[in-house]
């Protein structure tokens, strides 16, 4: 069953997307038990981005669970940069805003870290970056989940499908920094308007402006969340890694797998290659498309998820969006540390 998986093609339209989507989950088999919880782990997107995925796809997986006797929930968990999302209440209406509310879905919608982000737990990891790896409890409290995917381009990794959602994705706040925290921003002057949005959406005051003069970044301060790279308007900005770029990837398998070994047996695995876009949902804007829709993959495992996504959309479009990005070193390091079966 590990090995298994269903793939269903889609058009562009809402209505073959759905057909798909339920086509997939049709044929697949349920890891759960009548009367389980479930959370569905998905992503509803930062305030102002435009590519997130509708909920009218999470309420059909509701739906498909509903009809089994399984008692489905939604959740996504805090983020280290100012926003939509940085503590629990703000992320609990950002949800709202863009549809994901109890009344449309027909379940609770949550967060797996607590409203405070304190709800979490360490879990043993045992490997050469993280000994233990910090997520929210939720992993722990839940009978089993649904990981839900917009896979689609990311400036730190590449892509991001199933491994950073799991990854990421369950992850505390502190362990999110963790993961991030070898990526510092590199002022290129020439590009520099003096705009000061770097400035303005630093979560932990490492970049200031004085005056007319250029932003200075305090790399001691920097959390490395790298949210002025992504938004600074004229792209001014670059990631200056304090170590080998390999390592980010690294950092982002080691914590999905420490995630994994708690989850494996009780998750359904499903990656929308829908929207295939440039950047992630974590940014605000309206993102250009690197692909076109190819449908739904729902696997049991992760890794084999993302390459299979991969397969159907081409390395090319991910190159082009994010040259230099070693996103291969997922794959390999995957292996190297047994989180590929």
């Amino acid at each position: 069953m590990k090995k298994a998986m269903r793939f269903q093609e889609c058009d562009a339209t809402e209505e073959s997307r759905l057909t798909a989507l339920r086509t997939v989950l049709e044929k697949t088999k349920k890891p759960f038990q009548r009367g389980d919880s479930i959370g569905i782990k998905l992503h509803w997107g930062e305030t102002g981005n435009k590519n997130f995925l509708s909920p009218v796809y999470a309420r059909e997986i509701v739906k498909w669970l509903r009809a089994a006797g399984i008692k489905p929930f939604v959740l996504d968990t805090t983020v280290l940069y100012s926003g939509g999302r940085r503590d629990g209440r703000e992320a609990l209406n950002t949800a709202t805003k863009h549809g994901f509310t109890d009344d449309y879905l027909g379940c609770e919608v949550l967060i797996g870290d607590g409203l405070d982000g304190k709800s979490i737990i360490d879990l043993p990891a045992g490997f050469q970056h993280f000994k233990t790896v910090q997520t929210g409890k939720v992993i722990q409290d839940a009978d089993g989940f649904v990981i839900f995917s917009h896979f689609k381009g990311h400036m730190e990794a590449a892509f991001g499908g199933s491994i950073k959602n799991i990854s990421m994705g369950f992850a505390s706040r502190a362990q999110k920094q963790r993961m991030h925290a070898d990526a510092k921003p590199k002022l290129i002057v020439k590009k520099c308007i003096k705009c000061g949005e770097c400035a303005d959406v630093c979560p932990a005051g490492a970049a200031t402006m004085a005056g007319n003069q250029f932003p200075v970044y305090d790399l001691v301060k920097c959390i490395g969340c790298a949210q002025c790279i992504a938004l600074c308007p004229e792209t001014a900005l670059k990631i200056k890694w304090d170590t080998d770029i390999n390592v980010f990837q690294e950092k982002l398998v080691e914590t999905a797998a420490a995630v994994w070994k708690v989850i494996q047996n009780k998750t359904v695995v499903i990656n929308a290659l829908i929207d295939i876009v440039a950047e992630c949902d974590c940014l605000p804007g309206n993102h250009h498309k690197i692909a076109e829709d190819k449908g739904f993959i729902c696997a049991y495992h992760p890794v084999l998820a993302d390459a299979e996504a991969i397969k159907h959309i081409g390395a090319d479009p991910i190159n082009k969006a994010h040259p230099h990005i070693p996103w291969q070193r997922q794959f390999e390091y995957a292996k190297e540390i047994g989180f590929c079966s």
